[in-house]
């Protein structure tokens, strides 16, 4: 019971932080040519997203947990790894990449010369990151397929080979 608890809060984390890192997507071609003024005054619609941090926590203790209770389940083990490893690789472009970007800018408020720069660094960072969070959320329902399959297996009555 705590085992399918523990695999649904990971899903469901994975699940509403991917939502955050698609909506960055979505948004991408509609603003990359904004012109500066504009840009920055649709930048201040992401102010607050930076709560999502609390999302990520639960998201990645979730996985650890359940890579942990599924290590002698190789085939729920490996993808519950991988998606750890692109959820990690997403923290990873984002504090290389997008957090420096919102520090130059002062989140957005302050324009520098070299703001155009920054906004494709912003933009495309995040598309990269959506890219590896998409990559964990497959991992999770590879790991949780394998995880109902090895589970109905296990609870299925044993038949001959013909019937």
């Amino acid at each position: 019971m705590v085992y399918d608890v523990v695999f649904f809060i990971a899903l469901l984390a994975t699940a509403l932080a991917l939502g955050a890192a698609l909506a960055h997507v979505l948004e991408l071609p509609n603003k990359i040519g904004l012109p500066r003024d504009e840009y920055f005054i649709v930048q201040q619609v992401y102010r607050g997203w930076d709560r999502l941090a609390f999302l990520l926590l639960v998201e990645l203790a979730a996985m650890i947990a359940l890579a942990v209770m599924s290590r002698r389940r190789p085939r729920v083990f490996w993808p519950v790894v991988g998606a750890i490893f692109c959820l990690l690789s997403a923290q990873l472009l984002f504090w290389l990449f997008t957090f420096p970007a919102n520090v130059a800018t002062e989140n957005w408020t302050r324009m520098p010369n070299d703001w155009g720069r920054l906004r494709t660094q912003w933009e495309y960072s995040h598309l990269a990151g959506a890219i590896f969070q998409v990559l964990a959320m497959a991992a999770l329902i590879v790991a949780a397929l394998a995880h109902a399959r090895t589970g109905a297996v296990a609870r299925a009555p044993y038949s001959s080979p013909g019937g």
